[in-house]
């Protein structure tokens, strides 16, 4: 993939989110787009290309909850917390499941 591809998609998916944050009424969320596709190719290596579609949904519900006022184990620091449990889930997953 060339620079300018990499940009192009960059692109593409900046106006993306935009979108829809703008059709979600999610304005506000945060999104690290690099965080979010590298959690899911985690989850798609370790696991299986399914996993990580669920997984990054199930980071979004954490989220929500966390948003809501509803306390989790990953309330504070935000969600590199829970972000980094699901590498080390997906890690130990990828290992232990293919013995």
């Amino acid at each position: 993939m060339t620079d300018h591809d990499v940009r192009e998609t960059q692109r593409i998916l900046a106006e993306w989110v935009s979108a829809l944050r703008l059709e979600l009424d999610a304005a506000e969320a945060p999104v690290d787009i690099e965080v979010i596709l590298g959690l899911a190719g985690t989850a798609a290596h370790a696991v299986l290309r399914p996993a990580a579609p669920l997984t990054t949904y199930l980071l979004g519900y954490v989220a929500g909850r966390a948003a809501g006022g509803s306390h989790t184990r990953f309330d504070g620091a935000g969600l590199d917390t829970a972000v980094a449990a699901i590498q080390r889930l997906a890690a130990n997953y990828g290992s232990s499941s293919r013995e």
